[in-house]
């Protein structure tokens, strides 16, 4: 496995995401609703893993097959010990790494990514929070992916509650 590593805010991540975005629309044409930038490199000013995540919306997960064998084509791979129900969730490391998280229209999962995002990017003192937990953790357990997703797991749920109390706020004032 390798190292966990948490990176200053590049601002190369949005035009890294814009590419491969252009990428999957040419694939997947009209069968993908929504892409999304989300995780910590949409967040300006934020630290993070130097991994782009990208969300993508379908109406429905049923052509599973045809998606993964799409994907595949452009480099990536699926990961299965890492898909929960209603997900499928992709991988691809060219010189930059992706990952791609599919879910079907619908799924209350696309509101908690977006909330936590736009909170992130309105919230700078969450913001800064966050990266030091990230970097204290990354610190702790260097070579220990699963211990450092663990170490954040509580923070994380308590963030996505308050992330998305304000993103359904009128008053937040977010979406844009």
């Amino acid at each position: 496995m390798g190292r966990v590593t948490i990176a200053p805010y590049d601002p190369a991540w949005p035009g890294l995401y814009e590419e491969e975005a252009v990428q999957l629309r040419s694939v997947f044409h009209s069968r993908l609703k929504e892409l999304h930038h989300i995780g910590s490199t949409a967040v300006p000013g934020s630290d993070a893993k130097p991994v782009i995540d990208i969300m993508a919306v379908f109406t429905s997960l049923a052509a599973s097959e045809t998606i993964e064998i799409s994907l595949c084509e452009l480099g990536y791979s699926r990961c299965t010990s890492t898909n929960s129900p209603g997900r499928l969730f992709f991988r691809k490391r060219s010189p930059v790494a992706f990952h791609l998280h599919i879910f079907p229209e619908g799924s209350k999962d696309i509101t908690r990514h977006l909330a936590l995002r736009d909170y992130l990017r309105a919230h700078p003192a969450r913001r800064k929070a966050y990266a030091g937990l990230k970097k204290s953790l990354a610190w702790e357990y260097p070579f220990n992916m699963s211990a450092y997703a663990e170490g954040k797991h509580d923070y994380v749920k308590e963030l996505e509650c308050r992330a998305l109390r304000w993103y359904r706020s009128p008053a937040s004032k977010r979406r844009g």
